[in-house]
């Protein structure tokens, strides 16, 4: 191998330890995400909850974190990485989610809320 060519390779090692999670980080990932299946699991099949809209605001919270979690630990996010663009693009598409799930929420609470009260669907051909 040319010295040019093991300076490209050593480099190249380089950049992927940096970009790239220990062990130590996986494992921790990995039992964070256990907890993070496990606690809702356990809320959900216990009954632990009274009300089921408490119960699923608190299951999605568990996925909010789940998925910063993700994010952190497996996919090697930060501001640091790529020089934020990766988190620049990581921003942009939760604007463009949460711009179409809520307008898609808002269609669907008018059609339902202007629907006609005497249409029943059953009684249509």
């Amino acid at each position: 191998m040319s010295i040019k060519a093991k300076a490209h390779h050593d480099s190249h090692n380089h950049d992927e330890a940096h970009s790239h999670g220990s062990l130590k980080s996986y494992l921790i990932g990995f039992g964070l995400s256990v907890i993070l299946t496990a606690v809702p699991f356990w809320l959900v099949m216990s009954g632990a909850l009274d009300s089921k809209q408490t119960t699923g605001l608190v299951i999605m919270a568990f996925a909010v974190v789940q998925i910063v979690v993700h994010m952190i630990f497996f996919l090697h996010m930060n501001v640091r990485s790529e020089n934020g663009w990766t988190m620049m693009a990581l921003i942009f598409t939760l604007v463009l989610v949460i711009i179409t799930l809520t307008g898609s929420l808002w269609v669907m609470y008018h059609l339902d809320t202007n629907m006609m009260p005497s249409m029943d669907m059953r009684q249509m051909p």
